[in-house]
């Protein structure tokens, strides 16, 4: 089966805006593209449907797309079906599943679409979920790199591999974020921690990490990596080591279910999530 990046789109700039950091990403990989739109069984009247057919709404954004970027090899095509298992069974053996937040059914207030939340919570394959630029989000940060959250107790092997990749594609520092929490005895006990007791355990922490990640020092040699322990849940220490950062990758069992859903809506960075 051939490699290749998928993105799925509608009509919504946000789409638009995810299907072009697809085409960036399928470029930087060296991979095609394909742009697919799902159209429901139900869909709308001709007349709201202008000015686009669905059936043309992927060929649409595929001319935009090589348009700015004329090296891109990419190719559209209309699928009938509801959104979310559709995209979810094309991205299971996709190189990467490209969504927007928010596409064009997304209701105001809320950050992350139903299609993105479902895919992204389901899908056995990664699933990249990409902010749009909307008006009151104010110019990006500055990138700091590719930020991985590592579970040093469990096998992270998938989420390395990818961010490891992503940041040797980049030529960007990688930042390697392992979160702990005190022992259940220390934090429910009513008097203050020992510092000793602190130190040795965080110092554990570090050589767990350290061991996690030796391995894929030993295979990207060239990125630089910033192994950070903090003492926070994995919510928190994803969401604060992230700031800036150009590219998140997360292991779907760090952020579960409404811990997901946090994270995508916290962070103004497109983030990968990895099935484990």
């Amino acid at each position: 089966m051939q490699r290749e990046i998928i993105t799925g789109v509608d009509r919504s700039a946000r789409s638009r805006a995810a299907a072009d950091w697809a085409a960036r990403e399928a470029l930087l990989r060296a991979l095609p593209l394909r742009v697919v739109h799902v159209v429901p069984p139900a869909s709308l009247d001709p007349v709201e449907q202008w000015p686009y057919h669905p059936e043309a709404v992927a060929d649409h954004v595929v001319a935009e797309l090589l348009a700015r970027h004329p090296e891109l090899r990419a190719h559209g095509e209309s699928v009938t079906g509801m959104p979310a298992p559709v995209l979810r069974a094309l991205g299971q053996d996709a190189e990467l599943l490209v969504l927007g937040l928010r596409g064009e059914d997304g209701r105001a207030g809320v950050p992350v679409g139903s299609t993105a939340a479902q895919v992204a919570a389901e899908s056995a394959g990664p699933v990249a979920l990409v902010p749009g630029a909307a008006p009151d989000e104010g110019p990006p940060l500055p990138s700091t790199g590719v930020t991985v959250g590592v579970e040093a107790r469990a096998d992270s092997a998938a989420a390395l591999d990818f961010a490891f990749e992503a940041a040797r594609l980049r030529g960007a520092r990688l930042h390697a974020v392992h979160p702990w929490q005190l022992p259940a005895e220390a934090a429910a006990s009513p008097f203050p921690v020992l510092e000793e007791d602190r130190a040795d355990w965080e110092d554990h922490e570090v050589q767990l990490l350290s061991d996690a990640l030796r391995p894929w020092r030993a295979k990207y040699p060239d990125v630089d990596v910033l192994e950070d322990v903090v003492l926070f849940t994995p919510l928190a220490a994803l969401t604060h080591a992230s700031a800036g950062a150009e590219l998140v990758v997360a292991a779907r069992r760090s952020a579960p279910g409404p811990r997901l859903l946090q994270l995508l809506e916290h962070l103004r960075r497109p983030v990968v999530v990895m099935a484990s």
